[in-house]
Protein backbone atom coordinates (compact mmCIF):
# COMPACT_ATOMS: atom_id res chain seq x y z
CA UNK A 1 0.00 0.00 0.00
CA UNK A 2 1.58 3.92 -0.43
CA UNK A 3 2.38 5.67 2.42
CA UNK A 4 -0.32 8.61 2.96
CA UNK A 5 1.10 11.93 1.53
CA UNK A 6 -0.01 15.36 2.30
CA UNK A 7 -1.40 17.75 -0.91
CA UNK A 8 1.31 19.33 -0.80
CA UNK A 9 3.80 16.32 -0.76
CA UNK A 10 1.61 14.92 -3.82
CA UNK A 11 2.48 18.31 -6.21
CA UNK A 12 6.24 17.76 -5.72
CA UNK A 13 5.96 14.34 -6.47
CA UNK A 14 4.48 14.63 -9.38
CA UNK A 15 6.83 17.61 -10.56
CA UNK A 16 9.93 15.36 -9.47
CA UNK A 17 7.95 12.20 -11.87
CA UNK A 18 7.80 14.59 -14.74
CA UNK A 19 11.57 15.54 -14.13
CA UNK A 20 11.20 19.01 -13.12
CA UNK A 21 13.47 20.55 -10.50
CA UNK A 22 12.96 23.72 -10.60
CA UNK A 23 9.78 26.41 -10.27
CA UNK A 24 9.19 30.19 -10.19
CA UNK A 25 7.39 31.90 -7.99
CA UNK A 26 6.51 34.12 -5.11
CA UNK A 27 5.20 32.62 -1.77
CA UNK A 28 1.82 32.74 -0.50
CA UNK A 29 0.46 31.11 2.48
CA UNK A 30 -2.21 29.36 0.60
CA UNK A 31 -0.03 27.05 -0.96
CA UNK A 32 2.59 26.50 2.28
CA UNK A 33 1.98 22.79 2.27
CA UNK A 34 4.03 22.76 -1.65
CA UNK A 35 6.75 24.75 -0.42
CA UNK A 36 7.30 22.72 2.76
CA UNK A 37 7.60 19.17 0.61
CA UNK A 38 10.24 21.02 -1.67
CA UNK A 39 12.75 21.31 1.41
CA UNK A 40 13.57 17.86 1.67
CA UNK A 41 12.42 16.29 -1.58
CA UNK A 42 14.41 13.65 -3.40
CA UNK A 43 15.90 14.83 -6.13
CA UNK A 44 16.26 18.13 -4.50
CA UNK A 45 13.87 20.99 -5.51
CA UNK A 46 14.73 24.58 -6.13
CA UNK A 47 11.98 27.34 -6.08
CA UNK A 48 13.55 30.05 -7.56
CA UNK A 49 11.63 33.01 -5.75
CA UNK A 50 11.13 35.87 -7.64
CA UNK A 51 10.03 39.74 -7.07
CA UNK A 52 6.44 39.78 -9.10
CA UNK A 53 4.38 37.43 -9.95
CA UNK A 54 4.44 38.73 -13.56
CA UNK A 55 8.45 38.17 -13.82
CA UNK A 56 7.75 34.70 -12.02
CA UNK A 57 5.40 33.81 -15.04
CA UNK A 58 7.61 34.60 -18.11
CA UNK A 59 10.03 33.00 -16.76
CA UNK A 60 8.37 29.81 -16.54
CA UNK A 61 6.96 30.74 -20.08
CA UNK A 62 10.48 31.35 -21.29
CA UNK A 63 11.62 28.03 -19.55
CA UNK A 64 8.52 26.46 -21.56
CA UNK A 65 9.92 28.27 -25.01
CA UNK A 66 13.21 27.49 -24.25
CA UNK A 67 13.07 23.33 -23.16
CA UNK A 68 9.97 21.87 -25.23
CA UNK A 69 8.76 21.27 -21.39
CA UNK A 70 6.46 23.20 -19.64
CA UNK A 71 7.92 26.01 -17.52
CA UNK A 72 6.42 25.70 -13.77
CA UNK A 73 5.19 28.86 -11.72
CA UNK A 74 3.39 29.04 -8.32
CA UNK A 75 1.75 31.90 -6.98
CA UNK A 76 -1.03 32.43 -4.52
CA UNK A 77 -4.66 33.29 -5.30
CA UNK A 78 -6.08 37.22 -5.91
CA UNK A 79 -3.41 39.86 -6.79
CA UNK A 80 -0.50 37.10 -6.92
CA UNK A 81 -2.59 34.82 -9.75
CA UNK A 82 -4.14 38.33 -11.42
CA UNK A 83 -0.20 39.62 -11.57
CA UNK A 84 0.96 36.11 -12.64
CA UNK A 85 -1.92 36.60 -15.75
CA UNK A 86 0.49 38.19 -18.51
CA UNK A 87 2.98 35.05 -18.50
CA UNK A 88 -0.13 32.40 -19.50
CA UNK A 89 -1.22 35.67 -22.03
CA UNK A 90 2.72 34.91 -23.33
CA UNK A 91 2.48 31.04 -22.66
CA UNK A 92 -1.01 31.20 -24.96
CA UNK A 93 -0.22 33.26 -27.73
CA UNK A 94 3.77 31.98 -28.19
CA UNK A 95 2.16 28.50 -27.81
CA UNK A 96 4.76 27.57 -24.71
CA UNK A 97 3.99 24.72 -22.49
CA UNK A 98 3.82 26.12 -19.10
CA UNK A 99 1.59 25.39 -15.48
CA UNK A 100 0.45 27.81 -13.49
CA UNK A 101 -0.51 26.60 -10.13
CA UNK A 102 -2.31 28.79 -7.61
CA UNK A 103 -2.64 28.42 -4.38
CA UNK A 104 -6.55 29.29 -3.77
CA UNK A 105 -8.98 30.02 -0.43
CA UNK A 106 -9.83 26.50 1.42
CA UNK A 107 -13.54 24.61 -0.48
CA UNK A 108 -15.31 25.28 2.64
CA UNK A 109 -14.97 29.37 1.08
CA UNK A 110 -15.79 28.69 -2.20
CA UNK A 111 -18.40 31.38 -3.77
CA UNK A 112 -18.34 33.25 -0.52
CA UNK A 113 -16.55 35.99 -2.22
CA UNK A 114 -14.07 35.34 0.03
CA UNK A 115 -10.20 36.89 1.01
CA UNK A 116 -8.40 37.19 -2.31
CA UNK A 117 -11.16 34.55 -4.12
CA UNK A 118 -11.06 34.44 -7.82
CA UNK A 119 -12.81 32.26 -9.89
CA UNK A 120 -9.90 30.58 -12.08
CA UNK A 121 -12.10 29.03 -14.81
CA UNK A 122 -14.01 32.16 -15.61
CA UNK A 123 -10.99 34.25 -15.60
CA UNK A 124 -8.50 31.94 -17.29
CA UNK A 125 -11.49 30.63 -19.66
CA UNK A 126 -10.07 31.85 -22.77
CA UNK A 127 -6.68 32.02 -22.41
CA UNK A 128 -5.58 28.60 -20.94
CA UNK A 129 -5.81 25.24 -22.70
CA UNK A 130 -7.52 24.03 -19.17
CA UNK A 131 -8.12 25.48 -16.11
CA UNK A 132 -8.88 22.90 -13.12
CA UNK A 133 -9.54 23.64 -9.01
CA UNK A 134 -8.35 20.09 -7.78
CA UNK A 135 -10.73 19.51 -4.93
CA UNK A 136 -10.12 16.22 -3.42
CA UNK A 137 -6.34 15.28 -2.69
CA UNK A 138 -6.46 11.84 -3.79
CA UNK A 139 -6.47 12.97 -7.62
CA UNK A 140 -3.92 15.08 -7.68
CA UNK A 141 -1.23 12.56 -9.40
CA UNK A 142 -4.17 12.02 -12.30
CA UNK A 143 -5.19 15.64 -12.80
CA UNK A 144 -0.94 17.01 -12.56
CA UNK A 145 -0.32 14.35 -15.30
CA UNK A 146 -2.69 15.30 -17.46
CA UNK A 147 -1.79 18.70 -16.96
CA UNK A 148 1.65 18.04 -18.43
CA UNK A 149 -0.04 16.04 -21.08
CA UNK A 150 -2.38 18.78 -22.26
CA UNK A 151 0.25 21.74 -21.95
CA UNK A 152 2.51 19.77 -24.36
CA UNK A 153 0.01 17.77 -26.46
CA UNK A 154 -0.86 19.75 -30.15
CA UNK A 155 -0.02 22.89 -29.98
CA UNK A 156 1.60 23.86 -26.68
CA UNK A 157 0.56 26.16 -24.36
CA UNK A 158 -0.49 27.24 -20.60
CA UNK A 159 -2.69 25.47 -17.89
CA UNK A 160 -3.86 26.63 -14.67
CA UNK A 161 -4.21 24.03 -12.01
CA UNK A 162 -6.45 25.59 -8.75
CA UNK A 163 -4.58 24.02 -5.20
CA UNK A 164 -7.59 25.13 -2.26
CA UNK A 165 -5.37 25.21 0.65
CA UNK A 166 -7.44 22.66 2.53
CA UNK A 167 -6.76 20.25 -0.21
CA UNK A 168 -3.02 20.58 0.29
CA UNK A 169 -3.46 19.90 4.19
CA UNK A 170 -5.46 16.89 3.38
CA UNK A 171 -3.75 13.36 3.33
CA UNK A 172 -4.29 10.66 0.55
CA UNK A 173 -2.76 6.98 -0.43
CA UNK A 174 -2.14 8.15 -3.41
CA UNK A 175 0.06 6.34 -6.18
CA UNK A 176 2.32 8.09 -8.11
CA UNK A 177 2.07 8.84 -11.56
CA UNK A 178 5.04 7.64 -13.89
CA UNK A 179 5.41 10.65 -16.31
CA UNK A 180 3.02 11.23 -19.06
CA UNK A 181 3.99 10.79 -22.85
CA UNK A 182 2.27 13.00 -25.73
CA UNK A 183 1.15 11.07 -29.18
CA UNK A 184 3.20 12.42 -31.84
CA UNK A 185 1.67 12.27 -35.36
CA UNK A 186 3.56 11.17 -38.53
CA UNK A 187 3.20 12.64 -41.46
CA UNK A 188 2.22 9.65 -44.77
CA UNK A 189 4.57 8.75 -47.56
CA UNK A 190 1.80 10.27 -50.03
CA UNK A 191 1.85 13.46 -47.57
CA UNK A 192 5.69 13.90 -48.37
CA UNK A 193 5.14 12.62 -51.99
CA UNK A 194 2.87 15.65 -52.44
CA UNK A 195 5.27 18.06 -50.59
CA UNK A 196 8.10 17.60 -53.13
CA UNK A 197 5.77 17.41 -56.08
CA UNK A 198 4.85 21.02 -55.65
CA UNK A 199 8.28 22.39 -54.97
CA UNK A 200 9.21 20.44 -58.28
CA UNK A 201 6.96 22.27 -59.94
CA UNK A 202 7.55 25.60 -58.70
CA UNK A 203 9.09 28.48 -60.14
CA UNK A 204 9.27 30.96 -57.00
CA UNK A 205 8.88 28.63 -53.01
CA UNK A 206 9.50 29.86 -50.23
CA UNK A 207 9.60 28.60 -46.64
CA UNK A 208 7.90 30.06 -43.89
CA UNK A 209 9.37 28.34 -40.69
CA UNK A 210 9.42 28.30 -36.83
CA UNK A 211 6.78 27.65 -33.68
CA UNK A 212 6.76 25.14 -31.07
CA UNK A 213 7.71 21.48 -31.42
CA UNK A 214 11.39 23.18 -32.75
CA UNK A 215 14.29 21.65 -31.84
CA UNK A 216 18.01 21.45 -32.81
CA UNK A 217 17.31 17.92 -34.67
CA UNK A 218 14.60 19.26 -36.20
CA UNK A 219 16.50 22.89 -37.52
CA UNK A 220 19.16 20.37 -38.68
CA UNK A 221 17.27 18.30 -40.36
CA UNK A 222 15.40 21.05 -42.09
CA UNK A 223 18.93 23.11 -43.12
CA UNK A 224 19.94 19.86 -44.75
CA UNK A 225 16.92 19.20 -47.01
CA UNK A 226 16.49 23.25 -47.94
CA UNK A 227 20.08 23.38 -49.12
CA UNK A 228 19.45 20.38 -51.20
CA UNK A 229 16.60 21.54 -52.68
CA UNK A 230 18.29 25.56 -52.49
CA UNK A 231 15.17 26.72 -50.92
CA UNK A 232 14.91 29.92 -49.63
CA UNK A 233 13.61 29.85 -46.22
CA UNK A 234 12.32 32.63 -43.89
CA UNK A 235 12.05 32.23 -40.23
CA UNK A 236 9.06 33.97 -38.57
CA UNK A 237 8.18 36.61 -36.22
CA UNK A 238 10.93 36.35 -32.99
CA UNK A 239 11.67 32.75 -34.09
CA UNK A 240 14.99 33.41 -36.17
CA UNK A 241 16.58 30.82 -34.32
CA UNK A 242 14.64 28.05 -36.10
CA UNK A 243 17.13 28.10 -39.41
CA UNK A 244 20.43 28.78 -39.47
CA UNK A 245 21.04 32.27 -40.24
CA UNK A 246 24.60 31.31 -42.15
CA UNK A 247 23.15 29.78 -44.84
CA UNK A 248 23.02 30.65 -48.14
CA UNK A 249 19.46 29.45 -47.92
CA UNK A 250 18.40 31.76 -45.24
CA UNK A 251 16.45 34.71 -46.67
CA UNK A 252 15.70 37.02 -43.26
CA UNK A 253 12.82 37.14 -40.71
CA UNK A 254 9.03 38.24 -41.08
CA UNK A 255 9.11 40.67 -38.47
CA UNK A 256 8.38 44.09 -37.49
CA UNK A 257 9.41 46.62 -40.03
CA UNK A 258 9.96 43.55 -42.50
CA UNK A 259 12.25 43.48 -45.25
CA UNK A 260 10.56 45.09 -48.20
CA UNK A 261 12.53 42.77 -50.25
CA UNK A 262 11.24 39.56 -48.90
CA UNK A 263 7.88 40.72 -48.28
CA UNK A 264 7.59 41.50 -51.84
CA UNK A 265 9.25 37.54 -52.76
CA UNK A 266 6.58 35.81 -50.14
CA UNK A 267 3.76 38.11 -51.79
CA UNK A 268 5.27 37.17 -55.39
CA UNK A 269 5.74 32.76 -54.44
CA UNK A 270 4.02 30.59 -56.55
CA UNK A 271 4.49 27.58 -53.27
CA UNK A 272 4.78 28.85 -49.61
CA UNK A 273 5.64 25.75 -47.66
CA UNK A 274 4.80 27.39 -43.87
CA UNK A 275 6.70 24.50 -41.41
CA UNK A 276 5.71 24.87 -37.74
CA UNK A 277 4.41 28.40 -37.69
CA UNK A 278 0.77 29.89 -37.25
CA UNK A 279 1.38 32.40 -40.22
CA UNK A 280 0.38 34.98 -37.64
CA UNK A 281 -0.78 38.67 -38.17
CA UNK A 282 3.25 39.90 -37.67
CA UNK A 283 4.40 37.21 -39.82
CA UNK A 284 2.24 37.91 -42.67
CA UNK A 285 2.41 41.58 -42.03
CA UNK A 286 -1.05 41.77 -40.99
CA UNK A 287 -2.85 39.12 -43.16
CA UNK A 288 -1.51 41.00 -46.38
CA UNK A 289 1.40 38.91 -47.07
CA UNK A 290 -0.91 35.47 -47.98
CA UNK A 291 -4.60 36.51 -48.94
CA UNK A 292 -7.30 34.86 -46.60
CA UNK A 293 -8.94 32.45 -46.47
CA UNK A 294 -7.40 30.76 -49.94
CA UNK A 295 -4.41 32.25 -50.13
CA UNK A 296 -3.11 33.21 -54.24
CA UNK A 297 0.36 30.59 -53.83
CA UNK A 298 -0.01 27.69 -53.29
CA UNK A 299 -0.33 26.57 -49.49
CA UNK A 300 1.80 23.88 -47.44
CA UNK A 301 0.99 23.96 -43.69
CA UNK A 302 2.29 21.85 -41.42
CA UNK A 303 2.13 22.42 -37.56
CA UNK A 304 1.87 19.88 -34.60
CA UNK A 305 -1.55 21.32 -33.22
CA UNK A 306 -4.28 20.24 -35.97
CA UNK A 307 -6.57 23.29 -34.91
CA UNK A 308 -3.93 25.30 -36.25
CA UNK A 309 -4.81 24.00 -39.68
CA UNK A 310 -7.02 26.56 -41.44
CA UNK A 311 -7.90 28.69 -38.81
CA UNK A 312 -7.17 32.17 -41.08
CA UNK A 313 -5.82 29.98 -44.68
CA UNK A 314 -6.91 27.60 -45.68
CA UNK A 315 -3.94 25.07 -47.36
CA UNK A 316 -4.13 23.31 -50.45
CA UNK A 317 -2.46 20.39 -48.30
CA UNK A 318 -2.69 20.36 -44.69
CA UNK A 319 -0.19 18.45 -42.57
CA UNK A 320 -0.96 17.09 -39.12
CA UNK A 321 2.84 15.92 -37.94
CA UNK A 322 5.46 15.99 -35.76
CA UNK A 323 7.97 18.67 -37.07
CA UNK A 324 10.72 16.22 -36.29
CA UNK A 325 9.37 13.30 -38.19
CA UNK A 326 7.96 15.50 -41.10
CA UNK A 327 11.44 17.15 -41.79
CA UNK A 328 13.50 13.99 -41.42
CA UNK A 329 10.89 12.16 -43.88
CA UNK A 330 11.42 15.33 -46.48
CA UNK A 331 14.74 14.91 -46.23
CA UNK A 332 14.58 11.22 -48.35
CA UNK A 333 12.65 13.39 -51.26
CA UNK A 334 15.12 13.21 -53.95
CA UNK A 335 16.47 16.97 -55.05
CA UNK A 336 15.73 18.28 -58.44
CA UNK A 337 19.65 18.63 -60.34
CA UNK A 338 18.86 22.22 -61.66
CA UNK A 339 15.91 24.02 -59.78
CA UNK A 340 14.27 26.12 -61.86
CA UNK A 341 14.08 28.81 -58.78
CA UNK A 342 17.62 28.92 -58.18
CA UNK A 343 17.98 32.89 -59.28
CA UNK A 344 15.29 33.24 -57.57
CA UNK A 345 16.67 31.81 -54.67
CA UNK A 346 20.13 33.69 -54.77
CA UNK A 347 18.49 37.29 -55.09
CA UNK A 348 16.40 36.66 -51.73
CA UNK A 349 19.59 35.48 -50.30
CA UNK A 350 21.08 38.86 -51.50
CA UNK A 351 18.20 41.28 -50.90
CA UNK A 352 18.71 40.16 -47.02
CA UNK A 353 22.44 40.78 -46.57
CA UNK A 354 21.38 43.84 -48.33
CA UNK A 355 19.00 44.71 -45.91
CA UNK A 356 20.99 44.05 -43.13
CA UNK A 357 24.16 45.68 -44.04
CA UNK A 358 22.03 48.88 -44.57
CA UNK A 359 22.77 51.89 -42.06
CA UNK A 360 20.03 54.40 -40.96
CA UNK A 361 20.68 57.65 -40.21
CA UNK A 362 21.27 59.18 -36.71
CA UNK A 363 21.00 57.34 -33.02
CA UNK A 364 19.43 54.14 -35.37
CA UNK A 365 22.51 53.71 -37.05
CA UNK A 366 24.14 54.27 -33.69
CA UNK A 367 22.27 51.54 -32.39
CA UNK A 368 22.83 49.30 -35.09
CA UNK A 369 26.65 49.26 -34.72
CA UNK A 370 25.79 49.15 -30.95
CA UNK A 371 23.78 45.78 -31.12
CA UNK A 372 26.39 44.10 -33.56
CA UNK A 373 29.08 44.96 -31.19
CA UNK A 374 27.19 43.41 -28.27
CA UNK A 375 26.56 40.14 -30.70
CA UNK A 376 29.68 40.12 -32.13
CA UNK A 377 31.75 39.61 -28.60
CA UNK A 378 29.35 37.48 -27.58
CA UNK A 379 29.89 33.45 -27.73
CA UNK A 380 28.35 31.86 -30.81
CA UNK A 381 25.66 30.02 -29.00
CA UNK A 382 24.52 32.80 -26.25
CA UNK A 383 20.89 33.05 -25.70
CA UNK A 384 19.65 36.58 -26.73
CA UNK A 385 16.30 37.92 -25.00
CA UNK A 386 14.54 41.09 -25.73
CA UNK A 387 10.92 42.70 -25.02
CA UNK A 388 8.86 44.19 -26.55
CA UNK A 389 9.63 48.11 -28.31
CA UNK A 390 11.58 50.41 -31.10
CA UNK A 391 14.20 48.78 -29.65
CA UNK A 392 14.01 45.34 -30.43
CA UNK A 393 13.68 46.07 -34.01
CA UNK A 394 17.57 46.62 -34.15
CA UNK A 395 18.31 43.88 -31.43
CA UNK A 396 16.72 41.22 -34.76
CA UNK A 397 18.02 43.12 -37.46
CA UNK A 398 21.42 42.75 -36.87
CA UNK A 399 21.42 39.69 -34.58
CA UNK A 400 22.56 36.43 -36.42
CA UNK A 401 21.56 32.98 -35.02
CA UNK A 402 23.00 29.79 -35.62
CA UNK A 403 21.84 27.48 -33.72
CA UNK A 404 18.36 26.51 -31.35
CA UNK A 405 17.61 27.73 -28.71
CA UNK A 406 18.74 30.82 -28.92
CA UNK A 407 16.28 33.97 -28.90
CA UNK A 408 13.83 34.30 -26.22
CA UNK A 409 11.04 37.08 -27.46
CA UNK A 410 7.62 37.30 -27.06
CA UNK A 411 5.52 36.75 -29.87
CA UNK A 412 2.70 38.58 -27.81
CA UNK A 413 4.81 41.99 -27.79
CA UNK A 414 5.02 41.71 -24.39
CA UNK A 415 6.94 44.61 -22.36
CA UNK A 416 8.85 43.61 -19.57
CA UNK A 417 10.07 40.72 -20.86
CA UNK A 418 13.78 40.60 -21.85
CA UNK A 419 15.13 40.62 -17.89
CA UNK A 420 12.53 37.24 -16.65
CA UNK A 421 13.35 35.83 -19.68
CA UNK A 422 17.36 35.86 -19.63
CA UNK A 423 17.31 34.51 -15.85
CA UNK A 424 15.07 32.15 -16.77
CA UNK A 425 17.96 31.04 -19.80
CA UNK A 426 20.60 31.13 -17.77
CA UNK A 427 18.64 28.48 -15.27
CA UNK A 428 17.87 26.12 -17.75
CA UNK A 429 21.50 26.83 -19.69
CA UNK A 430 23.76 27.54 -16.83
CA UNK A 431 26.78 27.06 -19.01
CA UNK A 432 25.79 29.49 -21.74
CA UNK A 433 25.82 32.88 -21.95
CA UNK A 434 22.50 35.15 -20.96
CA UNK A 435 21.68 38.39 -22.27
CA UNK A 436 18.98 40.59 -22.22
CA UNK A 437 18.04 43.57 -24.40
CA UNK A 438 15.34 45.86 -23.46
CA UNK A 439 14.38 49.43 -24.09
CA UNK A 440 14.01 52.15 -20.51
CA UNK A 441 10.27 51.54 -20.64
CA UNK A 442 10.53 48.19 -21.10
CA UNK A 443 13.28 47.16 -18.49
CA UNK A 444 11.38 49.08 -15.54
CA UNK A 445 8.37 46.77 -16.18
CA UNK A 446 10.75 43.85 -14.28
CA UNK A 447 13.90 45.33 -12.91
CA UNK A 448 13.20 44.07 -9.68
CA UNK A 449 14.45 40.50 -10.89
CA UNK A 450 18.09 42.27 -11.40
CA UNK A 451 17.39 40.74 -7.50
CA UNK A 452 16.73 37.49 -8.66
CA UNK A 453 19.70 37.31 -10.12
CA UNK A 454 21.93 38.60 -7.76
CA UNK A 455 20.00 35.98 -5.67
CA UNK A 456 20.64 33.31 -7.32
CA UNK A 457 23.92 33.70 -8.63
CA UNK A 458 22.89 34.40 -12.46
CA UNK A 459 25.55 36.38 -14.20
CA UNK A 460 22.80 37.63 -17.07
CA UNK A 461 24.28 40.60 -19.23
CA UNK A 462 21.11 43.11 -19.31
CA UNK A 463 21.61 45.89 -22.51
CA UNK A 464 19.57 48.66 -21.47
CA UNK A 465 18.83 51.29 -24.53
CA UNK A 466 17.29 54.34 -23.09
CA UNK A 467 15.65 57.13 -25.31
CA UNK A 468 13.71 58.34 -22.47
CA UNK A 469 10.05 58.00 -23.67
CA UNK A 470 7.66 54.73 -24.41
CA UNK A 471 9.00 54.74 -28.22
CA UNK A 472 7.03 52.78 -30.14
CA UNK A 473 3.69 54.95 -29.17
CA UNK A 474 5.96 58.03 -29.51
CA UNK A 475 6.17 56.73 -33.51
CA UNK A 476 2.73 55.98 -33.87
CA UNK A 477 1.47 59.41 -32.15
CA UNK A 478 3.83 61.43 -34.12
CA UNK A 479 3.10 60.01 -37.10
CA UNK A 480 -0.69 60.29 -36.43
CA UNK A 481 -0.56 63.47 -34.24
CA UNK A 482 2.79 65.20 -35.53
CA UNK A 483 3.82 67.53 -32.12
CA UNK A 484 0.75 66.51 -29.61
CA UNK A 485 2.93 64.57 -27.07
CA UNK A 486 0.50 62.96 -24.59
CA UNK A 487 1.69 60.54 -21.86
CA UNK A 488 4.42 58.77 -23.94
CA UNK A 489 7.68 60.72 -22.39
CA UNK A 490 9.59 59.10 -19.15
CA UNK A 491 11.82 60.33 -16.31
CA UNK A 492 14.04 57.53 -15.75
CA UNK A 493 16.67 56.66 -13.29
CA UNK A 494 20.41 56.49 -13.22
CA UNK A 495 20.09 52.99 -14.89
CA UNK A 496 23.92 52.14 -13.96
CA UNK A 497 23.10 53.42 -9.95
CA UNK A 498 19.78 51.36 -9.90
CA UNK A 499 21.72 48.04 -11.03
CA UNK A 500 24.43 48.40 -8.55
CA UNK A 501 22.38 49.00 -6.03
CA UNK A 502 20.97 45.21 -6.35
CA UNK A 503 24.85 44.63 -5.79
CA UNK A 504 25.10 43.96 -9.73
CA UNK A 505 27.79 46.07 -12.09
CA UNK A 506 26.06 49.13 -13.48
CA UNK A 507 28.23 51.23 -16.20
CA UNK A 508 26.68 53.48 -18.85
CA UNK A 509 28.65 53.15 -22.38
CA UNK A 510 28.61 56.28 -24.78
CA UNK A 511 31.21 54.49 -26.91
CA UNK A 512 32.20 51.10 -28.88
CA UNK A 513 35.09 51.63 -26.96
CA UNK A 514 33.69 51.68 -23.79
CA UNK A 515 31.57 48.54 -24.82
CA UNK A 516 34.36 46.70 -25.74
CA UNK A 517 35.88 47.02 -22.08
CA UNK A 518 32.64 46.53 -20.32
CA UNK A 519 31.81 42.95 -22.62
CA UNK A 520 35.11 42.27 -21.76
CA UNK A 521 34.66 42.31 -17.92
CA UNK A 522 31.69 40.87 -17.72
CA UNK A 523 32.63 37.53 -19.57
CA UNK A 524 35.55 37.71 -17.57
CA UNK A 525 33.98 38.40 -14.47
CA UNK A 526 30.92 36.53 -14.69
CA UNK A 527 28.38 39.04 -12.56
CA UNK A 528 24.96 40.32 -13.35
CA UNK A 529 25.83 43.20 -15.05
CA UNK A 530 23.87 46.47 -16.96
CA UNK A 531 24.96 48.29 -19.40
CA UNK A 532 22.58 51.54 -20.63
CA UNK A 533 23.29 53.17 -24.39
CA UNK A 534 21.34 56.25 -24.41
CA UNK A 535 19.97 57.23 -28.09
Amino acid sequence: MPTARSGGQLVVDQLLAHGVTTAFGVPGESYLPVLDAMYDSTPPFTFVTCRHEAGAATMAEATGKLTGRPGICLVTRGPGVTHASVGVHNAAQDSSPMILFVGEPPNRARHRDTFQEVNLEQTFGDLAKWVVSIRDTERLPELISRAFRVATGGRPGPVVIGLPEDMLFGQAEAEKVVATTVARPRPSGEQIAAVAAMLAEAERPIAIVGGPGWSQGVADALKKFAEAWRLPVANAFRRQDAFDNASDCYVGDLGVQVNPGLAEQVTSADVVLAIGCRLDAITTAGYRLLKSPRPRQRLVHVHVGEEELGRVYQPELAIHADLQAFCEQLGTAEAPAAPRWADWAADARARYRDWVAIENQGDASRLAEFVRAVRAKLPADALIASGAGNYAVSVHRNSAFGSFPAQVAPTSGSMGYGLPAAIAAKVAFPERTSVAFAGDGCFLMSGNELATAVRYGLPVLVVVINNSMYGTIRAHQEKKYPGRVVGTSLVNPDFAQYARSFGCVGEVVDSLEELDVQLDRFLAGQRPTLLEFRV
